[in-house]
């Protein structure tokens, strides 16, 4: 798992997007999006699936593409 190519697509998938409003729609915090956009840290299981939901793409073509 290649923690810069997952954030460069976190931070494509957002686009224009804030951080707060994702934050707030799959329930954690500013920081953790943050913290997933800059490769510092990989969301667990759970909150890949609650990511790849809001964006309406598979957890796959997210975090293993």
């Amino acid at each position: 798992m290649d923690s810069e190519k997952i954030a460069k697509r976190l931070v494509a998938l957002r686009g224009a997007e804030s951080r707060e409003n994702v934050a707030k729609a799959i329930g954690v915090s500013t920081s953790a999006i943050a913290m997933y956009e800059t490769g510092a840290r990989i969301p667990r299981d759970e909150t890949k699936r609650k990511i790849a939901a809001y964006y309406g793409k598979s957890v796959e073509e997210i975090f293993f593409a």
